[in-house]
């Protein structure tokens, strides 16, 4: 990339880059504020409308949406004339887990081993910092070809819906020809991928009881319903013995057509433990792309460590159920919803609560925006020509975005790959494939300006 101005700019740009990475990552962003402070999330607001401010971008703001979190909206004029481009990413991350599970602290932004580690470094703060150094360079290479708006979500990880509600209300806000999602990411390092497609999810609480209260296990425990008990066996019902994903009513068979992701590779890629087979039937790249797939995410029970013996009166789950493109995420809560009832057990009393839920997406990858991304990044990844790959997570702002600007192109590109782990501990980005990205989203933006 040396001979390459745009590239030159970003490589010099690479410790700066690092330095508001960090900075960017120091703020405990969650946006549960039962966990952690509101303060944080304002903080890392204001930091990304302060870095907008200082790009010459005009109407910045922090904007209240009605999940009751902010979203950052900034807009850089172009020419006259010149197409509208918005640039997306989102600040707020996953909680740390066990941060003792860390190497080392997940809000410090750590280098090891040729990569940057701290939650949020790749999803999707890193993603903040491609677009600033993509635009970075364009500046000084000749200016940006384009008018951009960037809007940076404060509530995605969440799954409440704050930002697709507030677009739906200010339609004219978000208004572009084409759309770069920065929160995805490359089928591998050094592969220059975009997704062009995403299952949807929902996520719904289960609640079982049983019992006016706990009881003694050696007394009644034998006869009395044990609610802990009742929400294992419904979670149970929602495998097949192969650890497939069956919902009543839900299809399970769909295939997938594009790249293939080897099994090994896949192993690898998600750390499998030696001996533990993978779940599911059919290819790997059909068991998570193109399939649903349901995850018990947690459960309200005594924990192990001052564990009495009771009979438990009610038990909860958190149940997360992704979903393939050309299924309907309403459709595929009303089936969960009744599989949960019907397959709970001993008439014991379930209520199940929807929590969160986005559609399912699917791009046009015959648009002219996407051969301007793979002119793109032919340049950014030289010898490598771009790739076409689903997405098992969700970005239920993509299909409001669809919606309510049908002629838009969607482009969807990132820092996760597979060795970023996001969601888990020791989450890290490759500044590599930040570098090469942002040169990436550079040409892109002066190719499409140019077609």
């Amino acid at each position: 990339m040396s001979s390459n101005p745009v590239a030159e700019t970003v490589a010099s740009l690479m410790p700066r880059a690092k330095e508001e990475l960090a900075a960017l990552v120091a703020f405990k962003s969650v946006a549960d504020f039962d966990q952690f402070p509101r303060s944080e999330s304002v903080g890392a607001a204001n930091w990304i409308a302060a870095a907008l401010r200082a790009e010459g971008f005009e109407d910045v703001a922090l904007l209240d949406t009605p999940d009751g979190t902010q979203s950052v909206y900034g807009y850089l004029p172009g020419p006259e004339g010149a197409k509208t481009v918005l640039l997306y990413a989102h600040y707020d991350v996953q909680p740390p887990l066990d941060e003792a599970g860390w190497d080392t602290p997940p809000f410090e932004l750590t280098e090891r081993d040729g990569r940057w580690y701290g939650r949020g470094a790749a999803d999707c703060k890193g993603g903040v910092l491609m677009h600033l150094l993509a635009l970075r360079a364009l500046k000084a290479d000749g200016g940006v070809p384009v008018h951009v708006k960037v809007i940076a979500e404060g509530s995605e990880e969440q799954g409440t819906g704050g930002l697709e509600r507030y677009a739906e209300q200010h339609p004219e806000l978000l208004a572009a020809d084409t759309v770069v999602i920065g929160d995805t990411g490359n089928f591998r390092v050094g592969l220059p991928t975009v997704t062009s497609t995403l299952r949807g999810m929902t996520l719904v609480r289960v609640k079982v009881d049983t019992l006016e209260g706990n009881l003694h296990s050696g007394q009644f425990g034998g006869a009395a319903p044990d609610a802990l008990a009742a929400l294992i066996r419904v979670l149970d019902s929602l495998r097949a013995e192969d650890g497939s994903t069956t919902v009543d009513g839900l299809a399970s068979d769909s295939t997938w057509e594009g790249l293939a992701y080897d099994e090994e590779q896949f192993r690898r890629d998600a750390k499998v433990l030696h001996g533990v087979e993978l779940i599911g039937s059919g290819s790997v790249a059909d068991r998570i792309w193109a399939r649903p797939a349901v995850t018990v995410l947690g459960i309200d029970c005594p924990p192990v460590v001052g564990a009495t013996p009771s009979v438990q009166a009610g038990a909860r789950a958190l149940v997360s159920l992704r979903v393939p493109p050309g299924v309907d995420a309403g459709e595929a809560t009303k089936l969960l919803r009744a599989h949960l009832e019907s397959h709970t057990p001993w008439g014991a009393r379930v209520e199940v609560e929807q929590i969160g839920q986005g559609q399912a997406f699917r791009a046009d990858t015959t648009s002219p925006a996407y051969q301007a991304m793979a002119d793109a990044m032919a340049v950014a990844y030289p010898g490598q020509e771009m790739q076409y790959a689903g997405q098992g997570g969700s970005i239920p702002l993509c299909n409001t975005l669809a919606a309510l600007y049908p002629e838009a192109e969607i482009l969807l590109i990132g820092l996760s790959e597979p060795e970023a782990q996001i969601h888990a501990v020791n989450e890290s980005v490759s500044p590599q494939e930040l570098e090469r990205l942002s040169v990436a989203e550079a040409l892109f933006l002066r190719n499409y300006a140019a077609g």
